[in-house]
């Protein structure tokens, strides 16, 4: 089956003037995509919108409501870091509603595999409301909508942003059908996902935090997945594999003080991809959430559709950073974070 490919001009519909998140993001993608030729290779899914109810399954009706308001009303700043524009309610329903577009196709088995190209992006947001350029949880709300949907009783959301996805956290915190898996910059905004946050309630030991130090890069996460996120993949057994997919961890971009590579997200790609053939028969769908140096974000995003499509060689023009850098007893880290999940 071909690999699809949520795109649509109503993203660009969320204007952002000179905000690091800003649609120029996905203008870059799409340039890169069309000069490698990947893009064409590519099955294009038009987005539908996520219907209020939908919404709802994951953000109080109250904040749904007031947020449109204010759209209505012009937008403006929402927040210290979020911005919204007269087209961003349209941009964010069809956000949410890319996802859920994405989903429909892995479980019908029209794709082996979804890249949903949307934005604004979602981890960030909260049940209340607003927070870190998100305005709705795109990724919490296509797994609400999958689990509602479709006969499946597990869902595993892996979310290699930079920054911890709270609000997806915060979603599933208490529930033991999704287990959400986290690396990310600590201690770092939002300034969650410690090690120790590993749910509760039914939910207890469906949150893994990897709180990583700052300046790690390929190996150490590549470690992080071989030794923590495979085996409680293989505990868990997802029906179906979500992924936040943020390109921030990039060495070149300045929103963060990691070092990974072009290479090192493809390479992280093929141990999700192996995952999901082994348990969830290619049912896969990346999210885009961040990445603002635009050349790192547009390279890495076709390594990891170059990787999903089966390609054994991606293209990596950034190479690696000009230092590298390693933590002592790294080793020691990773077998805390298994100890605290008894893997």
């Amino acid at each position: 089956m071909p690999v699809g490919y949520v795109s649509s001009e109503i993203y660009q519909r969320h204007e952002t003037g000179n905000h690091v998140e800003g649609k120029d993001r996905l203008t870059a993608i799409d340039a890169v995509l069309e000069k490698t030729k990947v893009k064409e290779q590519l099955v294009h899914i038009s987005p539908r919108p996520a219907s209020i109810d939908e919404i709802a399954a994951v953000h109080d009706r109250e904040y749904i409501r007031s947020l449109k308001a204010e759209i209505d009303s012009g937008g403006g700043w929402l927040d210290p870091d979020t911005y919204a524009s007269p087209g961003s309610w349209e941009a964010a329903i069809y956000a949410a509603g890319g996802m859920m577009t994405a989903v429909e196709q892995v479980m019908d088995h029209k794709a082996d595999g979804v890249f949903a190209a949307v934005r604004p992006p979602g981890h960030h947001a909260v049940r209340s409301h607003q927070m870190g350029f998100c305005l709705f949880n795109n990724i919490a709300i296509a797994a609400r909508f999958a689990l509602s949907n479709y006969d499946i009783k597990r869902i595993l959301i892996v979310d290699f942003d930079v920054h911890h996805g709270n609000g997806t956290q915060e979603t599933f915190y208490s529930e033991s059908q999704v287990l959400y898996f986290s690396t990310h910059e600590y201690p770092w905004y939002p300034f969650t996902g410690a090690a120790e946050e590993t749910g509760k309630g039914a939910g207890e030991g469906y949150t893994v935090n990897v709180p990583l130090e700052s300046g790690l890069g390929d190996n150490e996460y590549l470690g992080v997945f071989n030794e923590v996120l495979a085996p409680m993949a293989g505990r868990f057994q997802p029906d179906l594999v979500l992924v936040s997919a943020g390109y921030d961890a990039h060495w070149q971009d300045t929103i963060s003080n990691m070092t990974l590579t072009t290479m090192g997200f493809a390479r992280m790609t093929k141990i999700i991809k192996a995952i999901t053939d082994e348990f969830c028969r290619g049912r896969l769908v990346f999210t885009l959430e961040g990445g603002y140096n635009h050349l790192a974000l547009a390279y890495s995003v076709t390594a990891t559709l170059e990787l999903l499509m089966g390609h054994g060689e991606v293209y990596d023009p950034l190479g690696p950073p000009p230092m590298s850098y390693s933590p002592r007893d790294f080793s020691d880290f990773v077998s805390r974070i298994r100890s605290i999940h008894k893997l």
